[in-house]
């Protein structure tokens, strides 16, 4: 939280009942922007308003004065919010959404408000503010004795996944094929190469990716009294990152999940595996740029629907050694025909 935000909570007792109840809820969500609804308008106070106006290239205005001081504040339209946070989303920033929920005509004093959901660029499910065409995934890693733990989660589908890399290199490579647009970690995390030259690293407290809390969680999640159903009881480093995950998603949303329903170990024993520096520079499906032009994925994605995108770009980044799925994927019955093709 930032110092003027600290202090002003700090001397709440002389502001407003209003911005007491604002700087109550702000407190509640110190690290992200709070869309605060007043009538017709979302309002941003303080440094969340002078941040929100350069990020959004709005207004920024003052509302009068609390505890003496005049309020920085912007705002957007309640009506046309899903643009703005469209934006502020692509700019890896996480956003509450603060509701009036109490009546105004009983109320004494302020209207009863509550934060009803968070926005962050990984849990979002709102059509508006995805991209149709490419998967959106939030994760969690998790380090111990030179090893990884890593999970993801596609939370539009319920696609739940966990691997454990076994060193460095494994790691970077898988961060760069799955590229999440968040990454959860614990605040002790050692190898911090790792996270390097990303946007939307979240630290996290290091009691969240205890293994007994993990299965607690996940078991909760599931409906299960134990994940061997799954075959991922043994991948105890990449449970410790899949508990975290699914409890940052329930924080999030603030609601059940009934189609996070299983969590699959992708082993990758039948992948061919590359390392990130062969990613980046076979452009699969970002060119040396940063761009989408003249890469793999433009060339080949000729799918109808947005669905068959994504899947041929995981295609793309995880090549399969599976002759039979090579063949499906392909659409050939002649085996021999197909091994040609390849060779």
């Amino acid at each position: 939280m930032s110092t003027s935000n600290a202090s002003c909570i700090e001397s709440s007792s002389s502001h407003t009942p209003m911005m007491r109840q604002y700087l109550k809820l702000k407190a509640e969500n110190p690290d992200i922007l709070l869309f605060y609804r007043m009538g017709d308008f979302y309002e941003l106070f303080y440094d969340d308003a002078k941040r929100a106006s350069q990020l959004l290239d709005i207004s920024l205005t003052k509302r009068g004065a609390s505890a003496g001081e005049p309020i920085p504040m912007a705002g957007v339209p309640y009506h046309a919010v899903e643009g703005y946070l469209a934006k502020l989303v692509q700019l890896g920033e996480s956003i509450a959404i603060c509701e009036q929920i109490g009546d105004p005509a009983t109320s004494k004093g302020p209207v009863e408000r509550k934060v009803v959901r968070i926005i962050t660029p990984g849990t979002i499910t709102d059509e508006a503010l995805l991209s149709e065409r490419s998967d959106n995934l939030i994760a969690a890693i998790y380090h111990q004795g030179g090893k990884f733990g890593y999970a993801t989660l596609d939370i539009t589908s319920g696609r739940f996944q966990l691997s454990e890399p076994d060193s460095v290199e494994s790691m970077c490579a898988e961060l760069q094929r799955t590229a999440p647009r968040e990454l959860l970690f614990p605040e002790d995390f050692s190898p911090v190469q790792v996270l390097a030259n990303r946007k939307g690293n979240r630290r996290r407290p290091i009691w969240e990716f205890e293994l007994d809390t993990a299965k607690q969680q996940l078991n909760q999640q599931f409906g299960t009294r134990d994940l061997v159903g799954f075959g991922v009881e043994k991948a105890k480093l990449g449970l410790c990152a899949a508990g975290c995950l699914i409890q940052y998603v329930k924080d999030t949303q603030r609601t059940a999940l009934p189609h996070i329903r299983a969590l699959t170990f992708d082993r990758q024993d039948q992948s061919v595996i590359l390392d990130a520096a062969t990613r980046r520079n076979l452009e699969l499906t970002q060119n040396l740029a940063g761009g989408q032009e003249h890469t793999l994925a433009e060339v080949l994605d000729h799918c109808a629907t947005a669905m068959g995108s994504r899947m041929l770009k995981r295609w793309i980044h995880q090549p399969t050694r599976h002759i039979d799925t090579i063949n499906q994927r392909l659409g050939w019955d002649n085996r021999a025909q197909t091994r040609r093709a390849i060779c």
